[in-house]
């Protein structure tokens, strides 16, 4: 007795070949996504940031199949390099005792902010960036860059703080034990604002590791895939990667793959 779900194999691998077309320029469409947003990331986003960022865009599609598409694609993240220490904590200054413990949580802005130096290589020489950023929505909050690592630098990037968020007193600023941040100057500043001092202990690299992830950061998706002739060069490139591409656009994990401003602007908004 014949049935009427019976079909001709002709029939059926018609079928087949129809349906894995559709899953193909699927794939296809989806692949040229996954391109757009890795090359609006400047290459730096995995597949966690790209399946954020199409989520975003409104598409629906798993993580899974993001990884795949990208393995068959050859589109990868730009890979990290170990970060290395600047500052020098030989001194003969007080040191402040180490406030947040490895607690790098904040309820609102201003109520933590990190800071430290890092070193850029140009063909004029190092250039020296310090920057202060807000634990809570991971904002570059003040930054300043110098040919040199005086106690000037770290004042520039917390007066570029203060003038820009105006935070009330009680702010706690932590950093290393580095001298630029014991020096008497520095401390005058903090006190003159009412921001209470917090240092990490001798060596441990992780009482900082917010700020030491943000150098991660630029040094792996900026400054190692850059040549610069000039610190000039340097400078508007590390300026353009802060204020454009970090605290705008670039998707953070820890923030729900929002950029910092996106963070604040929703929670301001609620």
């Amino acid at each position: 007795m014949s049935s009427t779900l019976e079909v001709s194999r002709t029939g059926f691998y018609a079928w087949l070949g129809r349906a894995e077309s559709r899953h193909t320029l699927e794939d296809l469409r989806l692949t040229v996504l996954i391109r757009e947003e890795h090359e609006k990331s400047r290459g730096t986003y995995g597949s966690p940031r790209i399946h954020a960022a199409l989520k975003k865009r409104g598409e629906v599609c798993g993580l899974h199949r993001i990884e795949r598409l990208m393995r068959a694609a050859g589109i990868r993240s730009k890979m990290r390099r170990k970060f290395q220490k600047t500052t020098d904590s030989k001194h003969n200054h007080p040191v402040a005792p180490n406030l947040l413990d490895q607690d790098f949580s904040a309820s609102a802005p201003n109520q933590v902010w990190v800071s430290d130096i890092t070193y850029i290589a140009t063909d004029e020489g190092w250039l020296f960036l310090a920057s202060t950023l807000d634990l809570y929505s991971r904002k570059v909050v003040g930054w300043a860059m110098s040919a040199s690592m005086p106690a000037s630098l770290v004042e520039d990037a917390l007066k570029m703080a203060i003038d820009r968020r105006s935070p009330r007193a009680g702010l706690i600023h932590h950093s290393d034990r580095g001298v630029q941040y014991a020096a008497h100057v520095f401390q005058e500043l903090l006190e003159q604002h009412g921001i209470d001092c917090s240092m990490s202990r001798k060596g441990n690299c992780y009482d900082n590791a917010v700020q030491e992830s943000f150098f991660h950061t630029l040094k792996t998706e900026l400054c190692d895939h850059e040549h610069y002739r000039t610190r000039a060069q340097a400078r508007a490139s590390v300026f353009e990667f802060i204020e454009v591409f970090y605290n705008r656009q670039r998707l953070h994990s820890t923030l729900g793959y929002l950029s910092p401003m996106e963070f604040e602007e929703q929670r301001i908004a609620v």
